[in-house]
């Protein structure tokens, strides 16, 4: 397990980052993007259909996009994250603390959301609020239910996949900044 100042073994070339729903995996993944010079491929947009039905072919589209060299993705989706990391030569970790960061990261961001009417993926938007209590999938509540599976997600990993575990977020830009570009140039 790598932390925010280690070295990284080599440039990464296909990169998933990992961790609960709303704790910024695809902010995290569109930087590593920018940095590395890769593409980004935004899993949920492969994921959802309209109304937010699950697209037949998105294990076909995942299977196509981790064929490529370079790619970085969100590590999330059953049915996907096999594919993804076995293909992957980095999995980083967003573990940050679920009451201070991600808890507060994902309700602000489900309202704004849904305030704005923003549209997400194949015209999808936020459901109402009062889905909160009565969708026991709803974003805010998933992110809660699922805060603790990672650590035996990550740890099941194959042993040779180098992962970073960031735990704070000023380690997150301290990785970025310093052992990700570093790795690059």
């Amino acid at each position: 397990m790598l932390h925010a100042t280690d070295p990284l073994p080599a440039r990464p070339r296909r990169i998933v980052v990992a961790g609960v729903s709303g704790v910024g995996k695809t902010t995290l993944s569109a930087r590593i993007a920018e940095v590395v010079g890769i593409p980004h491929v935004e899993i949920d947009a492969l994921f959802h259909g309209r109304d937010w039905t699950p697209r037949p072919e998105f294990l076909d589209d995942v299977r196509a996009f981790v064929a490529r060299d370079e790619w970085v993705t969100e590590w999330q989706y059953g049915g996907a994250r096999p594919l993804l990391t076995a293909r992957a030569d980095l999995l980083v970790w967003l573990d940050l603390p679920f009451a201070t960061v991600t808890l507060p990261r994902v309700v602000a961001r489900t309202v704004r959301r849904r305030m704005t009417r923003q549209q997400l993926w194949n015209g999808n938007v936020e459901p109402p609020f009062h889905t909160f209590f009565t969708d026991p999938e709803h974003i805010v509540r998933w992110s809660f239910s699922t805060r603790n599976v990672y650590r035996d997600r990550v740890a099941a990993v194959r042993s040779d996949l180098p992962v970073v575990r960031l735990r704070r977020p000023r380690d997150v830009e301290r990785w970025v900044d310093g052992s990700l570009r570093d790795a690059v140039h």
